[in-house]
């Protein structure tokens, strides 16, 4: 299993611990998106920044439609069916599963291990950025409602 991470906030007033955790999960900018395993090292890193991402477990189908609609590859390519076929010789949603299960890594392959999403259509949950998702906000563990936050961003 994985988690998505996306960095919600931005980096006024950032404590300088914390930006730099954000800098080694590659969230430089608002509304990035990177995917990590489940390992006791980046749990920590996502527990630390809490206050500034949203994070939850991604489930297959939304990481497909992640990597053909906002995927990149170097010189800002799109990435396609045929371009996952040549680089590994997997279909992408092969690819998918594989990167879920940990036996694949992004940066292994040619596609950028970070994807730029946009704003979120119809915005935030009601309390905005900067409450927590347990109380109403955008903040923090979502659990399986990442998937629906990240199709609102695509």
């Amino acid at each position: 299993m994985a988690y998505a991470v996306i960095r919600v906030r931005g980096s006024v007033g950032v404590k300088r611990d914390i930006a730099d955790t954000l800098k080694m999960l590659r969230l430089h900018k608002v509304n990035h998106c990177v995917i990590v395993p489940e390992n006791e090292h980046y749990i920590g890193m996502v527990k630390k920044v809490k206050d500034f991402v949203t994070y939850g477990e991604i489930d297959n189908e939304t990481f497909e439609k992640l990597i053909l609609k906002r995927g990149r590859l170097a010189g800002n390519n799109r990435v396609s069916e045929e371009i996952v076929k040549e680089s590994t010789d997997l279909s992408v949603s092969e690819f998918a599963e594989k990167v879920m299960a940990g036996e694949i890594k992004l940066k292994d392959t040619e596609v950028k291990p970070v994807f730029r999403l946009h704003p979120p259509r119809k915005g935030y949950d009601k309390e905005g950025i900067k409450r927590p998702f347990s109380v109403g906000g955008a903040l923090g563990y979502r659990a399986g409602k990442i998937n629906d936050l990240i199709i609102k961003m695509m």
